[in-house]
């Protein structure tokens, strides 16, 4: 949801975001839950969107990396310590403080909510990012 959410605000030319797991099931496909907020928010089709697995050469190209929650940014920091400067928690990096509540498991509402979190912490970051001057 994240990488549609600012795919689809973000004007900033030549800067993408772009999704990927730290545990990701092979061949795994977008939650339905996932799917569904996306298409109804954002007018996008993540319904046959896979599941992409974390690799080293990613983390290389990219050059900020923003996760979900504190924990998923520590795993990335220990695991690829030579980044380690470029991976923040999203709402760490926006100055909201609390982590985004990972929806994989829950009900509709679960998903709504991680939505409007996600698209609340987006535009503060793509406010961030114009502010800086990178558009």
């Amino acid at each position: 949801m994240a990488e549609a959410i600012f795919n689809k605000f973000c004007n900033i030319e030549g800067v993408l975001a772009f999704s990927a797991g730290l545990s990701v099931v092979p061949e795994s496909i977008t939650s339905k839950n996932s799917a569904l907020l996306v298409k109804e928010n954002l007018d996008m089709d993540l319904a046959s969107r896979k599941a992409v697995q974390l690799t080293e050469e990613m983390i290389e190209e990219a050059e900020l990396i923003l996760t979900m929650t504190s924990y998923m940014a520590d795993i990335i920091k220990n695991k690829f310590k030579q980044h380690k400067s470029k991976v923040y928690p999203l709402n760490e990096y926006v100055s909201l403080g609390k982590d985004i509540t990972d929806p994989y498991g829950g009900d509709i509402n679960i998903y709504t909510n991680t939505f409007n979190d996600l698209k609340e912490s987006i535009e503060l970051l793509i406010k961030k990012l114009q502010d800086k001057g990178i558009d």
